[in-house]
């Protein structure tokens, strides 16, 4: 049936009733303000938003799982729509078996885009999970946990980059291996 717009009726796209899930993925290790600042926005626009924390074998990370996982609850705590999980595998198949139909990539620079447009189009091609990405504030841009820990194992200041309990446990994570 056309309306006085001249837009089919079918074509519009209703409300669902259905619950809207996204994933942001990475190795948070640790996390920081821009990560935060992505999954803040993130919780603003689904209903539900994992913070997936990925086990990578080939990465070496300074922070295991667990604490990583435990400082990403404490951090967004402030989101009651946020929930904090760990996978090792595809992320996709973490998506599958959660009903998750979005991932949220935040994007630094177009260096960031030549390589999570190729995996958002395998994700695609594998489950038709559609990745959504999102412009990194411009006062983040710079900004990487492994540039934030190579920083940090100097005695520079990254206070500005990490929330205060991260940060607290970055300098004493580092003060232990030293």
């Amino acid at each position: 049936m056309r309306t006085t717009t001249g837009v089919d009726a079918s074509d519009r796209v209703l409300p669902s009733e259905t619950m809207t899930r996204a994933v942001c993925p990475g190795s948070y290790d640790p996390a920081t303000n821009g990560h935060l600042d992505i999954i803040g926005r993130a919780a603003k626009l689904f209903d539900e938003v994992v913070v997936a924390v990925l086990i990578n074998k080939n990465k070496k990370t300074l922070f295991s799982v667990e604490e990583r996982t435990d400082m990403l609850r404490e951090v967004t705590a402030q989101w009651p729509n946020v929930r904090v999980d760990s996978w090792h595998g595809l992320l996709v198949d973490y998506c599958r078996e959660n009903d998750i139909k979005a991932i949220v990539k935040g994007l630094r620079a177009v260096s960031d885009y030549d390589y999570e447009l190729q995996m958002a189009q395998m994700n695609h091609q594998l489950t038709g999970v559609d990745t959504l990405f999102m412009p990194t504030n411009p006062i983040y841009s710079f900004l990487a946990s492994s540039l934030v820990k190579d920083v940090a194992t100097y005695g520079g200041d990254v206070s500005s980059l990490l929330p205060p309990s991260i940060q607290a446990r970055l300098t004493q994570r580092l003060a232990e291996g030293r």
